[in-house]
């Protein structure tokens, strides 16, 4: 038994090697329908059985909520379950036959953008949910929706690359038709133009997160005779991977910390590549550790490369030393420690002043600051 388990481990981690690893961040409006479609790819690739989902169904349809049965693989809490939202950045793994794959299912409601910008921080490639539905993608896209603040958002934290999949395309309001996808299109791609996405960085794809259509298989041409392209996955499998900083000094903003054996720090591996026996510095406390051991998902590695997100074990440091949103470097080449720096803001919607001595907190990977704005200039 013990050498089947270590069987399994070694084609565990050498498949994890094989396969391009690439995050992505499910971003749009609350209500959109961003973890139904995650825990409905979940079932199609394997990592939830139908036995599970049969049993969400049942205790949502339980709770009057049998269409909730996809999202509660990705929504675990009792609280998420009870109100039907995502609250927090979940987290989930998928393999395509070329790629794998890290979810982060970010929370819609405008209460929770913190925890949007987390998960947006973390990502390569953004998934954009949109509803078909009649009056939902209209209130996702008017001024107080959250799907131009999250465009905004995830442009701004780095992600260059945008999926739109318009979903709920079995609505009996829209069956399926053209004319409704075209009206999100119009409306949706020059706002996306006007953030920084050009044509190349955007791909448009119609599905039904809850029938499945379009997700794994292409959708019927019964169904939807005017769509020629590939399903989500299809073109996720195919699509050209991130550029990664392989030659670049180290860079991996701590996203969470615990004791297990030692002192285990969480985070994406942004920059450099980071070997067991590593010599490296967690700033800013300057403090000096060793890498005894990577983990990426259930696996085990000698070396990890930017974009993974993984677990590493440290020597040299307490796990209370350690503060979220510390940065491990090279040693070096240390990110810097400064008490004032230029940014460039762009202003959304605020109905006050923002002028010197305004006072905001700031979001950088996953680190949460209190800053004050010491001067205001201004650049046409």
């Amino acid at each position: 038994e013990e050498e089947g388990e270590e069987e399994e481990f070694e084609e565990a981690e050498t498949d994890a090697k094989l396969r391009r690893h690439v995050n992505l961040v499910f971003i749009g409006h609350v209500d959109a329908g961003k973890s139904t479609l995650c825990g409905h790819i979940m079932l199609l690739t394997g990592n939830v059985d139908s036995r599970t989902i049969e049993k969400f169904e049942h205790e949502a349809k339980a709770n009057g909520r049998e269409s909730w049965k996809y999202a509660w693989a990705m929504d675990i809490t009792d609280n998420e379950r009870l109100k039907g939202k995502t609250e927090e950045c979940g987290i989930a793994v998928f393999n395509t036959e070329n790629k794998r794959f890290t979810i982060l299912d970010a929370p819609g409601h405008r209460n929770f953008v913190p925890h949007m910008i987390g998960g947006a921080s973390q990502a390569d490639v953004a998934i954009l949910v949109i509803s078909a539905r009649k009056g939902e993608f209209e209130a996702g896209f008017d001024k107080n929706g959250q799907t131009r603040e999250h465009v905004m958002l995830a442009k701004t934290v780095g992600v260059r690359q945008l999926v739109v999949v318009v979903t709920k395309m079995d609505d009996p309001f829209v069956e399926w038709k053209s004319e409704r996808y075209d009206e999100v299109v119009s409306k949706l791609g020059p706002y996306l133009k006007q953030v920084g996405y050009g044509p190349n960085e955007v791909k448009w794809i119609p599905i039904s997160g809850y029938q499945g259509f379009n997700i794994r298989e292409r959708v019927p041409k019964a169904t939807c005779p005017w769509y020629d392209g590939p399903s989500l996955l299809e073109y996720l499998d195919e699509m050209k991977p991130p550029e990664r900083l392989m030659g670049r000094p180290v860079r991996l903003p701590i996203i969470g910390k615990y004791k297990n054996r030692g002192t285990m720090a969480m985070g994406k591996l942004e920059s450099g590549t980071l070997k067991i026996g590593d010599k490296l510095v967690v700033m800013p406390n300057k403090q000096p550790v060793v890498v005894d051991k990577i983990y990426l998902e259930s696996s085990s590695l000698d070396i990890a490369e930017p974009g993974d997100n993984i677990r590493v074990q440290l020597s040299g440091i307490e796990e209370e030393e350690i503060s979220l949103g510390f940065v491990l470097c090279s040693p070096d080449s240390l990110v810097p420690i400064v008490k004032k720096f230029q940014a460039s803001v762009n202003i959304l919607e605020y109905k006050s002043i923002i002028c010197a001595g305004y006072s905001c907190v700031m979001h950088i990977h996953s680190v949460v600051q209190e800053v004050t704005i010491d001067e205001v200039s201004f650049f046409f």
